[in-house]
């Protein structure tokens, strides 16, 4: 042990920083207790070694033996940040729009806390999903889970004030002071909002900011907004029959150095009509996908440029399926393609 001498304790001072450097977010996200006083330079390095591997280590899920790879979680990093995220998160348009009747308030609340235990952090809302942000702030709070989620939200509307206004219920129905990533949806009045946002967000307000469209028909004014805006995360539809971002959207992201979330991840619930009564071909277990849905999220994000995919359910059952799809084994570039022609021959 080093003795408390002037020289001993600026030593260990230097060891301390070095190591808070590489642990960073890890050491203010899990609250990493380390007391100088009590640090050897041997301890240092142990902790040194631990941080490191900690940048490169997926987060483990509940889903079979914790110490096993194939129960753990993908992770992809938000460039502007290094930040990493599980690559499957959770929508919440239409299903989370609801009554919390008893019955209601322990469906959807069984939900929240499974997915937080399958490692999932990112739940995507917005003003115009009804109640849902609402039914989010409601049961977050209640269950304490507040702190293991990425919560997501847009804003909706023309002009300044009714941006802001309109931000604000988002926080007050969130029961939250900080959204971790506010969003222009559809693009609507997108530079008078980004003005606001980013001001929010040097407040501390927000911790990222994106723009948001459902559909393909948006992608020129999408290209043009990421040409001319710097922002964190871009949000769109992208599936196996709705393959439009491939060209030069998800291209462009990757250059622009944004983050990408996936919606209408199922093409709205029509590829699910398309191979219905349709058996899963064998070779699907080559890359772990035992079901239809994991067969459309391993295949949105297999593609490099995809940093999370949004399913939205209210259904126990079917969450548990979707976080597999972000488990295990990836199809590389030619099984894709190959996923395209079976889903086509339908």
């Amino acid at each position: 042990m080093l003795s408390a001498t002037a020289p001993a304790a600026e030593s260990l001072m230097k060891w301390r920083r070095v190591v808070l450097f590489i642990l960073g977010d890890y050491e203010r996200r899990f609250i990493v207790p380390i007391k100088v006083k009590k640090m050897t330079r041997r301890r240092a390095a142990k902790l040194i070694g631990a941080g490191a591997a900690s940048l490169i280590l997926p987060i483990r899920t509940s889903i079979g033996q914790a110490a096993a790879d194939s129960s753990s979680m993908l992770m992809r990093v938000i460039p502007v940040s290094g930040e990493k995220l599980p690559v499957i998160g959770l929508g919440t348009w239409s299903v989370f729009d609801v009554d919390l009747t008893p019955d209601k308030e322990k469906q959807v609340g069984e939900v929240l806390n499974r997915f937080t235990q399958l490692g999932g952090r990112v739940i995507d809302s917005s003003p115009m999903y009804g109640r849902a942000e609402s039914v989010i702030g409601n049961l977050a709070t209640k269950l304490r889970l507040q702190d293991k989620l990425f919560l997501a939200t847009k804003v909706w509307t023309r002009g300044k004030q009714a941006g802001i206004d309109s931000m604000e219920r988002s926080m007050s129905r969130l029961q939250t002071k900080r959204i971790d990533l506010m969003q222009v949806h559809n693009l609507v009045d997108v530079q008078t909002q980004l003005v606001t946002m980013r001001g929010w967000k040097a407040q501390g307000r927000f911790r990222y900011l994106g723009i948001t469209h459902y559909n393909s028909s948006g992608f020129e004014n999408v290209e043009k907004t990421l040409r001319a805006e710097k922002v964190d995360f871009l949000q769109i539809n992208y599936s196996i029959m709705e393959r439009e971002a491939e060209s030069r959207i998800l291209p462009l992201a990757q250059d622009q150095q944004v983050a990408v979330i996936i919606n209408r991840p199922f093409g709205g619930g029509d590829l699910f009509n398309r191979v219905r009564s349709k058996p899963l071909p064998d070779w699907t277990t080559e890359f772990d996908c035992r079901s239809w849905a994991q067969f459309f999220l391993k295949w949105i994000i297999a593609h490099p440029a995809v940093t999370c995919a949004i399913p939205a359910t209210n259904n126990p059952q079917h969450l548990e399926d979707d976080i597999k799809g972000g488990i295990g084994r990836l199809p590389d570039t030619k099984t894709r393609e190959r996923m395209v022609q079976l889903v086509s021959s339908f």
